[in-house]
This record gives C-alpha cells, sequence and structure tokens, in this order.
C-alpha cells in the first residue's frame, strides 16, 4: 500500500511539473507545487480518489494556497534609495504600481527616515498622500508578509500614530491573529522593538497574547542572543516567562560572551532576581574561561554581584583585580559607582579601597560632592579607614561645611552617621541634624525610610553622647529615645533562638537578667545581665538603668557591680570571607563600651561549633568571666 502511494505522488509530481508554466510565475509556482503536494500527499492516505491524475493539477489552478512575494521591481530600488519623505510620497499615486507590501515598504522606510528627522513628523500626518498609504495598508493588510507585518507595526510605534488610529489597530489585530504562525525570530522582534510602545500605547492584550506565545515556544531558541534579547525587554513583564527564560540561560550559558553575560548579571540585578543555580553557572564561566572584559563590564558585573548580595571569592578577587589595573583610567563617577557596588557585595579588598581613597585625593579639585558622599557612605559601611585618612577626611569636611544644609535631609543623615561610624564626625555636624527645627520630620513619619532615619539619629544622639564628653547639644527630646515596638512579623534566626534559650537555662529566673533590651543609643541588646563583685547574679530590675529610655530601678549599683551586655552576630554582619564586623556593628560595640557595659560577643561561626546545650552554656559562662577578667586587668 505504501509502495502504491509513493508511485502516485512521484506520478503527479512528474505531471505537474509537465504543466505549462509562464516563465515569470516559475518561483511562484514552485512554492504552490510544493504546497498542494503536501496537500495530495495527505488527501491522498485517506481517500483513493485522490489517484486520479487529473487532481494535483485542478489544486494547482484553484486559488493561490498563499500569497507570494513578487520578483524585486524598480519600486523596491527607490524605496531603498530614498533619501527624504517627499520621495517616498510622490511613489503614492505615481505611475508606479504598488502592490501589497509596497505600501507597507512605504512606511517602513518613512519610519526610519523621521527618526533622523522627527522635526518632519508633524507635517507628514497632514499630508494626504500618507493618509492615502495608511489607507492603502489597512485595505490589504491581510496580503503584507509576515516579516514586513512586524516591522511595519514598529513602524506605525515610531511614527506615533494615535492608540485610537483605524489603520494602526487594524495592523496590530492583524499582528494577533497571526501570532501562532509567526516564526519565533518574529515574536523575539516584535519582543525587542514594540513591547515598550505596547505598554504606552495600551495595546496590553496583544502584549500579553505575545507573551504567551514567548513562553509557550521557548523551546524554539536555539542561540544566546535571543534568550538574552527577551529577557532584556520583557522577562519583567511575566514571573512565568522570566523563568522559562532561566532555564534556558542554564542551558546555552556555555555559548555566552562576556557581553551576554554582563547584559544577563544586568538583567537579573535590575529586576533583583537573585537566581543562584545561574549566578553559580555565569560566576563558573567568568573563572574558568579567559573572557576579555573592558571597563564597563567590569563595573556592571560589580554593580550585578552587589545587588543580588552574591558572594562568589574568585569572582570578586578577579574583579577587584581587573579594576585595580585600570584605575588610572577610571573617572571620579566610576570609582564612586565601584566603590559602593563592592560596599553592598560587603568585599573589602585594600589595595583597592587604597587605591579609591587616593583617586579623590589626587582629583580634590574635580571631585563633585555626590560621588564624595557615595565614598564615604561606601567606607563606612565596610569601616575602612584610609591610610591617608587626615587628609582624606579633611577634604570631606571642608566640603559639607558649605554643602550639607543643601542636602536632601535624609542623605544629610546617613554622612553624619557614616562619620560617626569612622569617628570622624565634628560637633558642627553633629548640631545639623540633631536640630529641632531638623529632626522633626522623621519623629512624625510612619515610613519604613524614616524610620530607618530616625534610627540613624538615634545612633548620632549616642556618639554625641558617649563620645564627645564637650558637645553642649542640641539633643533628641526624651520622646524619641524611647523604645519603638519590633515588627510582629519579624522571625527569630536560629542563633537567636538558641541563645535565648540557652540564657534562659543560665539565668535560671526572669529576675537575674532581660532578653531583648532595647536602649536609648538605638540597639537593642540580646540579653543584659547584672553581675556583682563575686560574680553573682544581681536582680537587674531593683538598680538604676540610664541606657533604658524608661528606667524601671531606682536603687544605685553597688560597689564593683558589673552590667554585661550579650550580643549575637550572624553572618550578614561581618565582611565577606572576613571576622571583621560592618561599619554598623562596630558602632554599636563602641557605645555599648561608652555605656559601661562589659561585651559578651557571640559570633555565628564560634556558635555553630557548639553542638550540645552543656557545651553552650559552659561558653557563655567562659565569656562573661573573660569579659570580667580582661575589665578587672585593665
Amino acid at each position: 500500500m505504501a509502495a502504491r502511494l509513493v508511485k502516485q505522488c512521484t506520478y503527479l509530481l512528474r505531471e505537474a511539473t509537465a504543466t505549462r508554466i509562464s516563465p515569470a510565475m516559475a518561483p511562484v509556482s514552485r512554492l504552490r507545487l510544493a504546497r498542494t503536494a503536501h496537500k495530495t500527499l495527505t488527501f491522498s492516505a485517506i481517500s483513493h480518489n485522490s489517484h486520479s491524475p487529473g487532481s494535483l493539477t485542478e489544486l494547482v489552478e484553484k486559488d493561490q494556497v498563499f500569497t507570494p512575494y513578487p520578483e524585486r521591481q524598480e519600486i523596491d530600488r527607490l524605496i531603498e534609495k530614498a533619501t527624504s519623505p517627499q520621495e517616498l510620497l510622490e511613489l503614492v499615486g505615481g505611475d508606479q504600481s504598488l502592490h501589497h507590501n509596497h505600501a507597507a515598504l512605504i512606511l517602513i522606510r518613512l519610519s526610519h527616515l523621521l527618526s533622523e528627522k522627527p522635526e518632519d513628523k508633524a507635517l507628514l500626518m497632514q499630508d494626504i498622500r500618507f493618509q492615502q498609504l495608511l489607507h492603502l495598508v489597512s485595505s490589504q493588510i491581510a496580503t503584507v508578509w509576515h516579516g514586513t507585518l512586524v516591522k511595519l507595526l514598529r513602524s506605525l510605534y515610531i511614527l506615533a500614530l494615535p492608540g485610537t488610529s483605524k489603520e494602526l489597530q487594524s495592523v496590530e489585530q492583524e499582528v494577533r491573529w497571526r501570532l501562532r504562525r509567526l516564526k519565533y525570530k518574529h515574536l523575539v522582534f516584535l519582543t525587542e522593538s514594540c513591547a515598550a510602545s505596547m505598554q504606552e500605547q495600551h495595546s496590553k492584550e496583544l502584549l500579553a497574547e505575545l507573551l504567551v506565545h514567548l513562553e509557550r515556544r521557548w523551546t524554539e531558541i536555539e542561540d544566546g542572543r535571543t534568550v538574552v534579547a527577551i529577557m532584556m525587554k520583557a522577562g519583567h513583564l511575566s514571573e512565568s516567562l522570566m523563568n522559562r527564560l532561566e532555564d534556558k540561560c542554564l542551558e546555552l550559558v556555555e555559548q555566552f560572551g562576556p557581553d551576554e553575560l554582563r547584559k544577563v548579571l544586568v538583567t537579573l540585578a535590575a529586576q533583583s532576581r537573585r537566581s543562584v543555580p545561574l549566578l553559580r553557572a555565569i560566576s563558573y564561566h567568568l573563572i574558568q574561561k579567559p573572557l576579555p572584559l573592558t571597563k564597563g563590564m567590569l563595573l556592571d558585573l560589580a554593580y550585578a554581584y552587589g545587588k543580588l548580595s552574591f558572594h562568589q571569592t574568585q569572582v570578586s578577587q578577579r574583579l577587584a583585580a581587573d579594576l585595580l589595573s585600570l584605575m588610572p583610567n577610571l573617572t571620579s563617577g566610576e570609582v564612586a559607582r565601584c566603590a559602593k557596588s563592592f560596599a553592598f557585595l560587603k568585599w573589602l579588598n585594600l589595595p583597592l579601597f587604597e587605591a579609591f581613597a587616593q583617586h579623590i585625593l589626587d582629583r580634590a579639585q574635580n571631585v563633585t560632592l555626590p560621588h564624595l558622599c557615595s565614598m564615604l557612605l561606601a567606607f563606612a559601611r565596610l569601616n575602612f579607614h584610609p591610610e591617608k585618612e587626615d587628609q582624606f577626611f579633611n577634604l570631606v569636611h571642608e566640603r559639607l561645611e558649605s554643602a550639607l544644609a543643601s542636602l536632601e535631609p535624609t542623605l544629610q543623615v546617613d554622612l553624619v552617621w557614616a562619620l560617626c561610624v569612622l569617628q570622624q564626625v565634628q560637633e558642627v555636624e553633629l548640631q545639623a541634624v540633631l536640630h529641632p527645627g531638623f529632626h522633626t520630620r522623621f519623629l512624625e513619619g510612619k515610613c519604613l525610610k524614616d524610620q530607618s532615619t530616625l534610627q540613624k539619629l538615634l545612633h548620632i544622639n549616642a556618639t554625641a553622647l558617649l563620645e564627645h564628653p564637650d558637645y553642649k547639644g542640641p539633643l533628641l527630646p526624651a520622646s524619641a529615645l524611647a523604645s519603638k515596638p519590633s515588627a510582629p512579623d519579624k522571625k527569630m534566626t536560629p542563633l537567636q533562638k538558641e541563645l535565648q534559650e540557652t540564657l534562659k537555662v543560665l539565668l535560671g529566673s526572669s529576675e537575674r537578667g532581660c532578653l531583648e533590651v532595647a536602649t536609648r543609643y538605638g540597639w537593642v541588646l540580646d540579653a543584659e545581665v547584672l553581675l556583682d563583685a563575686d560574680g553573682q547574679f544581681l536582680p537587674l530590675r531593683d538598680f538604676v538603668a540610664p541606657h533604658l529610655a524608661q528606667p524601671v530601678g531606682s536603687q544605685p549599683l553597688p560597689l564593683g557591680a558589673k552590667r554585661v551586655a550579650f550580643l549575637r552576630w550572624e553572618f550578614p554582619n561581618f565582611n565577606s570571607r572576613s571576622k571583621d564586623l560592618l561599619g554598623r556593628f562596630v558602632l554599636a560595640r563602641r557605645h555599648m563600651l561608652a555605656a559601661g557595659f562589659l561585651l559578651v560577643d557571640v559570633p555565628y561561626y564560634e556558635w555553630v561549633e557548639l553542638k550540645s546545650e552543656w557545651q553552650k552554656g559552659a561558653y557563655l559562662k567562659d565569656k562573661m568571666r573573660k569579659a570580667v577578667a580582661e575589665e578587672l586587668a585593665k
């Protein structure tokens, strides 16, 4: 049966080939025959009547199966060579005959010319020939070829046709009907060139259908450029599509060049998508392949890794080494951006940061205040003190002296807080942000940003009280020092939970100590206990507590009594790959020491080694004994 079917198809094709066809229509006829042969083969499998020798000829003579693309004509050359809108408009209604694609090609060429001369766009819209051209395209839209159609839609968006235009709506509707038949490259073209315009033109239905088809046919993606383009242009519009694209990136990441790796990382950073498998794969190829990275790529990679807080030691080392070699070629803005990225990444490379500081000093006259502020905030986050500390901070104070009051209020607080962290704040700067006329707006604020700024004001106030004994004021009012209730949905960390359980067992009674103690300095202690001269626990609530905003006791401390504060340090509190605390937590330790506490530090890397409850209790007792012994040895 199969042999007879093949024999019959061969006969039909031979007969069709012998059919008289004019030379001009030969290419078109070959296309028709290919489509007709396919249909005849399918039909023959289910009907014996299709064996008739005349059946294929009849199909060929019927209406054409699809619209053929005509041979190249003189008008095609005129459209390509046109250098002004008028040359193109003269073709409308002229001696040249326009087929269904010519009108679309003229509009595409018009949009290209007007993108270089946007001032002519308003005149074009009023030209009657342009309106005729739009009407012609709209009337023949069903016969426009796929590739021309998608380019036509982009051109109409470039020409800024109103969303109510019937011609634009006609083209959009035609694109919607054809989405299933368009090649994937056409969908990608629409995504790259039209996605933003669809949002602006309120073509939400077309955009939604485009995203659905991109997601359903994601397995058709075969190259890195395509997946990167879709990720950049449409990834943020669809969560499910972005998940598919991340999977495809993992599949194709070996083919990516340095620029594609950069684009993927920047896109992930812009969307705050911390896709760990993809980040690991990209990091592996950055390490293993000798990819040439330009200055711009290095800066973008540093930004992306910092924004996503993804720590990869070898990548960070390479970025730092490559940027250090390029330091003479960096501008002040690029240096500030790089320092900010490494600060977010919590990666303190001493040679690189020393080079940052020296760069600022060498270009002191040309450094703008925003760049200097970014450097200061980065140094404070990492608690970095440059070798030429005096010169650097003299420059900072000199620039802030006249400009601090002109900055945005939140930035003023951030800068003074950074100077407190680095122990470089001056009295005039403290007075600037602790003045009642300045901080009132934050005391009454309810948003998270205002509450964060108020927290920093408490730290600044504590610095003035504890580290500047000659400071005369002003200070924050007592109402601002009252402890704020913690967020009810804040989840306890494993270290915090285990530490509290161990302390409860160690203390035995709630009268001997307090957990989660909020101080008037803006810091929360994990626990506080009071020891007498013999190292025995005292009832904490019976004695005065000046560190609390609302003291509960009235008795003075016995002679030789010592307050002990327990402070836990989680993994995020440290610089990356280091046991050095970030600047914020260094400030907390200084304040608690200045307030008269003995500190029991509980870092995560020591606590994780303790396996049993007995070991944890013994560890805390040993820490308390050491803190007391160190105090007595002073």
